[in-house]
């Protein structure tokens, strides 16, 4: 009994591990690019898709523009990430508008799709007195492959669209400044699927993600996979040592 309590105990404490490795990695955020890079933030936006400007995760941009114009900008998302993206509108004077106004931010994926925000306010209405505006949207995380009919968000660049979508006519031209963030999180294997992509999505060499494209190689699964083998193991040997011996009849001494 004593062999089988050890065996019991090593079990758990080696599935604690394991487990609390797993959890760790899933809520650790990813580490921002920026620290490590001497690549100033960007300080202008691109006007389309093809124009937008590449923005590293964890990086603050900043630009200007005119109110009624499209501003775009392009980051990073890698298999297992789950992205943020924040936007914080500093408004004309207020003494130059004349309404409110209703700004939008919306976040495409490398084919170009619209990804739904799973949290956060993508769009937000502004007063007439209000000095700033502020959005945000958390999409789902991010997949190594999907099937071509689904909509579900693939490791590649993530364009970020930026604009007015109701304003008095009057108030359209008037300047504005913005700074936009997109992040990352870590989601761990919870949301590992089989198969990976050979090229991410409208990947481009200056947005890659810190440490380069990993693209689903690795997951906490495969701890979750080596704690099961761990068990297996543990629990054979318990099975061995309660059954050691009661395979052979006992010897009862002659005479008795």
């Amino acid at each position: 009994m004593r062999t089988v309590r050890k065996v019991a105990i090593a079990a758990l404490a080696g599935a604690a591990v394991l487990g609390g490795a797993g959890s760790a990695l899933a809520d650790t955020p990813s580490p921002s690019p920026s620290a490590s890079k001497s690549d100033a933030a960007p300080t202008e936006a691109g006007t389309a898709f093809r124009t937008a400007v590449a923005v590293r995760q964890g990086q603050k941009a900043t630009a200007s523009g005119s109110t009624g114009d499209y501003l775009y900008w392009m980051f990073p998302a890698d298999a297992g990430q789950r992205p943020t993206v924040t936007a914080k509108v500093t408004l004309p004077d207020t003494a130059s508008r004349h309404g409110a106004s209703t700004w939008r931010i919306d976040v495409y994926d490398g084919l170009r799709r619209r990804q739904p925000c799973m949290y956060g306010t993508q769009s937000r209405s502004a007063a007439q007195d209000a000095a700033t505006v502020e959005l945000s949207c958390t999409l789902r995380p991010t997949v190594a492959w999907a099937d071509t009919w689904s909509n579900d968000p693939l490791p590649g660049s993530y364009y970020v669209r930026l604009t007015a979508v109701s304003l008095p006519e009057t108030d359209r031209g008037l300047p504005f400044k913005t700074e936009v963030e997109p992040t990352v999180l870590d989601t761990g294997g919870a949301h590992a699927v089989d198969g990976r992509l050979a090229t991410p999505l409208g990947a481009r060499s200056a947005v890659e993600p810190d440490g380069g494209w990993a693209s689903g190689w690795w997951t906490d699964r495969w701890l979750w996979t080596g704690a099961g083998g761990l068990l297996a193991a543990l629990a054979g040997v318990a099975g061995y040592s309660l059954t050691r011996g009661r395979g052979r009849p006992s010897r009862v001494p002659p005479g008795v």
